[in-house]
């Protein structure tokens, strides 16, 4: 945490507020002062929750309820801005609002209402506003309602997830101004809401998993034994679950996604931003035969249909339906929201008899479903990615079961938010990827 001089990241970060000066956006000044005072909680509970925080203990901050007797009527919208510098998300949703919680239910007017009032700023990509996400929606679990609502300064590499809620690809290079703009839109404008997916992996156990941050082994086996497999099903099972809110995708690109990932970590001079990190993303893509493929009758270059079977449930149907993979297909993505590569929408919009003819709907954010599609190879990708031909359109589910086995193949390669791993496969034991919507929706603050 920040010293007690400061506004702290339990509040706004002081290098934000100290760019709010006056400034016009389309004709409307905002005032820093006003601004500070609409968003600043006060002294006392910052002070309280920093010391929460910093003690891992929600009484950490008692002493400062002593002096304050309530504390009088709160700012009009207190906001918490993240950029994970100082304060991890868990921390402060365990420890600072446990703090604020415990003030309400003493009786302290001005907590409870900074509690009821409370938004979220995320500063950071995809991966950061995930992280943030799922640790605001422990609340639900834990009952702790209501749940703040978030909003986003992208300050990552594709911010699909800012694209989607309006708040931008990218931050504008004038960052102070549009600090002062965010700050302000985030707290007025409407919410919305946002699915998010359980990922669950149910693999032969002794093989070891280098598993990306956003994969936990766990003791939890989810293996549907009503569904007819292709493999034997193994004695021993080791489990990963994980989350995610854009996309998870099986093939060649989460291939090229991980060699790209694990080039960065071993020259890290080479990606020093978004659009360098582009350019070579691209270059490593033209390596890795996603664009050129030198030798068809090298098994890892095959179609996915050699090695994987899908079942999934279609909107409102308890019944699993098996799927034919097109032969053709290399990549298998199932896409929750309507940005993906930073900015595109590969499912594209489809025309009403289409939709009605393949058993669609209109995709969503929050309709409860995945829709899943396929790329042929690199240029395929692209020219979807350029609107000029769609994607292979696969399904739309409300579940997702994918049951991999070997064969030739030693691997698969996956990714989930852009997150990749390297997943090994066995030719007698089957390898599955089970997905499902967690019943919590995350609340998202609409930018635009």
């Amino acid at each position: 945490m920040e010293s007690p001089n400061t506004v702290n990241a339990v509040a706004v970060r002081s290098s934000f507020l100290d760019t709010l000066k006056g400034c016009s956006f389309s004709g409307i000044k905002i005032s820093k002062e006003d601004l500070k005072r609409k968003i600043t909680m006060h002294e006392y509970l910052r002070f309280a929750i920093r010391d929460a925080i910093s003690e891992e203990n929600i009484e950490g901050g008692k002493r400062h309820a002593d002096v304050t007797n309530g504390g009088g009527e709160c700012c009009e919208c207190p906001l918490v801005v993240f950029d994970l510098q100082n304060v991890k998300p868990n921390e402060f949703v365990e420890y600072g609002l446990g703090c604020l919680e415990k003030f309400a239910a003493n009786g302290d007017i001005c907590a409870k209402q900074t509690r009821e009032r409370l938004r979220v700023v995320v500063a950071g990509g995809d991966g950061t506003v995930g992280w943030v996400l799922g640790c605001l929606g422990e609340l639900h679990k834990q009952g702790r309602s209501p749940i703040p609502p978030t909003a986003v300064i992208p300050l990552g590499t594709g911010n699909d997830l800012s694209r989607s809620f309006g708040w931008g690809g990218s931050f504008p290079l004038i960052w102070r101004s549009a600090i002062k703009r965010t700050l302000d839109k985030a707290t007025y404008s409407p919410t919305s809401r946002l699915d998010s997916w359980k990922l669950s992996i149910s693999m032969p156990s002794g093989v070891n998993l280098d598993t990306p941050h956003s994969l936990k082994q766990t003791d939890e086996v989810v293996i549907n034994q009503d569904l007819e497999v292709l493999g034997k099903l193994p004695e021993k099972v080791s489990s990963y679950q994980g989350v995610f809110y854009n996309y998870f995708s099986i093939g060649m690109d989460a291939q090229v996604a991980y060699g790209f990932h694990h080039l960065r970590n071993e020259k890290p001079y080479l990606a020093q931003g978004p659009i360098s990190n582009k350019m070579i993303y691209s270059g490593y893509s033209c390596t890795q035969g996603w664009f050129f493929t030198p030798c068809m009758a090298d098994p890892g270059l095959r179609g996915l249909k050699n090695i994987l079977r899908l079942h999934v449930k279609r909107l409102n149907s308890s019944e699993w339906e098996l799927v034919p993979i097109p032969s053709s297909v290399r990549s298998i993505v199932a896409l929750n929201l309507h940005s993906y590569a930073s900015g595109r929408n590969p499912w594209g919009k489809l025309k009403p008899d289409y939709m009605e003819k393949k058993g669609f709907v209109e995709a969503n954010a929050d309709d409860g479903l995945l829709e899943v599609f396929g790329f042929k190879h690199g240029w395929h990708a692209s020219f979807v990615m350029v609107e000029l031909i769609s994607a292979k359109h696969i399904a739309q589910a409300a579940a997702i079961r994918f049951e991999l086995r070997g064969e030739a193949w030693k691997k698969a390669f996956m990714q989930m938010d852009g997150e990749p791993w390297k997943q090994p496969l066995k030719n007698e034991f089957s390898t599955f990827v089970d997905i499902e919507r967690v019943p919590f929706r995350s609340v998202m603050i609409h930018g635009g």
